[in-house]
């Protein structure tokens, strides 16, 4: 023990050597930060960090100031700022920590192959996840015969109705020409590539592509056939989706060529028919949703839109657009390919609908019970509760050998 002399010589004062208070001192311990840090998910990847090999180095002071070094995947990641509140807002919440000063350092390229590569769990690249026998993703190409018809604004609502019932949803914007789903969904986010990987930007709970976010400003994509497939090879291989239940392709109208490479790429695509109650609209959706005959895909169901508006005085349905279309397309698709076709729902004509999808605020998350709300959650509920089938998924049952 020393002796302190205060005031008077014959007043004393005892206390523990330096590295003795150090012992009987709370000191956060590297172990308890780094479990911190394994909850600190990476807002694109959405995997902890700790997984990702993104901790770079944890560095605790005498006085209970933490710094932590993160890696980022790319020095212009979009999410650095997340990634640093994230951090700062974990660490904090240990116990003896007093200050929390996180560096951002940038992965190097053999880093980055290895993140990639894990990620892929070790398949090869230019692969299509969910056209893998084991797949448990369902995937549902939303196709119309002929645009304006609300395709995109129920695929949005749809993927954003999903994903706030607990679902892990993706988008794939195939309208190359006549791109919108990012406006709609509100993702102004910008994807990350790392390697040959990208990471799609997520609005509303659900992650999101779109060729809109490679080209400047509101510049028009002039592409043929080839460009097309590989751009939505690219959308469906390239890109880091993770463990998703459903996933949403927004068709272009009609069956050109994006039509028949999803059909390619993604054979166990079931299609999702959106039409309109005219009978012009409703001829042409039932030649689009044909095209399953010759694509052997099975069509999931009918969505009519715009199937009326209720009259702002008396709450009477006025048919604009005339009556019955989606049972009609319905009941000639059920014809043409032998199955059952049903009629998933009707959504009425609903200004908040195209106000929704004009400010990026999905109507089924700004006003669920309206009339067109209350519809697209019905039919999302009918999709997101489904069960992909057994076919060309791989059982794992070995024949019992009798001899």
């Amino acid at each position: 023990m020393t002796k302190a002399t205060v005031g008077s010589p014959s007043l004393t004062v005892t206390r523990p050597p330096y590295h003795s208070r150090m012992a009987t001192e709370k000191y956060p311990a590297e172990e308890a930060i780094r479990e911190a840090l394994s909850t600190v998910n990476d807002p694109e990847i959405n995997r902890p960090i700790t997984e990702l090999g993104m901790v770079k180095s944890v560095d605790i002071g005498a006085d209970g100031a933490v710094a932590v070094t993160v890696y980022l995947t790319v020095s212009g990641c979009p999410m650095r700022d997340t990634i640093t509140n994230r951090v700062t807002e974990a660490v904090s919440g240990v116990e003896g920590v007093t200050s929390v000063d996180v560096t951002l350092d940038v992965m190097s390229d053999e880093q980055r192959r290895e993140l990639a590569e894990a990620l892929r769990g070790g398949t090869a690249e230019r692969e299509v996840p969910f056209a893998k026998p084991g797949s448990l993703t369902r995937v549902y190409a939303v196709a119309s015969g002929k645009g304006g018809v609300g395709k995109s604004s129920v695929t949005v609502n749809l993927a954003a109705a999903m994903a706030a019932d607990g679902l892990k949803v993706g988008v794939v914007d195939a309208d190359i020409y006549g791109h919108s789903v990012p406006r709609m969904l509100g993702a102004d986010g910008k994807p990350t590539q790392v390697e040959n990987m990208i990471m799609p930007p997520s609005a509303n709970g659900v992650k999101v592509i779109s060729i809109g976010m490679f080209t400047p400003g509101n510049a028009p994509v002039v592409w043929r056939g080839p460009m097309l497939h590989r751009a939505l090879q690219q959308f469906l291989a390239d890109v880091y989706w993770g463990d998703l239940d459903v996933l949403l392709l927004d068709l272009p109208p009609g069956t050109g060529d994006i039509a028949i490479s999803v059909a390619q790429l993604v054979p166990n695509a079931e299609i999702l028919v959106v039409t309109t109650p005219q009978q012009a609209a409703a001829e042409v959706a039932e030649r689009a949703g044909s095209i399953a005959v010759q694509t052997h895909q099975k069509i999931v169901g009918v969505v009519e839109n715009m199937s009326g508006m209720p009259c702002p005085h008396c709450d009477e349905m006025v048919d604009v657009f005339g009556t019955g279309g989606g049972q009609r397309v319905a009941e000639g698709l059920t014809k043409t390919t032998g199955a059952n076709v049903p009629v998933l729902g009707s959504i009425p004509i609903d200004v908040r609908l195209r106000e929704g999808g004009d400010e990026g605020k999905p109507v089924v998350l700004t006003d669920p019970d309206s009339p067109a709300g209350s519809a697209l959650r019905s039919i999302a509920g009918k999709l997101g509760g489904r069960q992909r089938g057994l076919s060309g998924m791989t059982l794992g049952l070995t024949p019992k050998n009798k001899f």
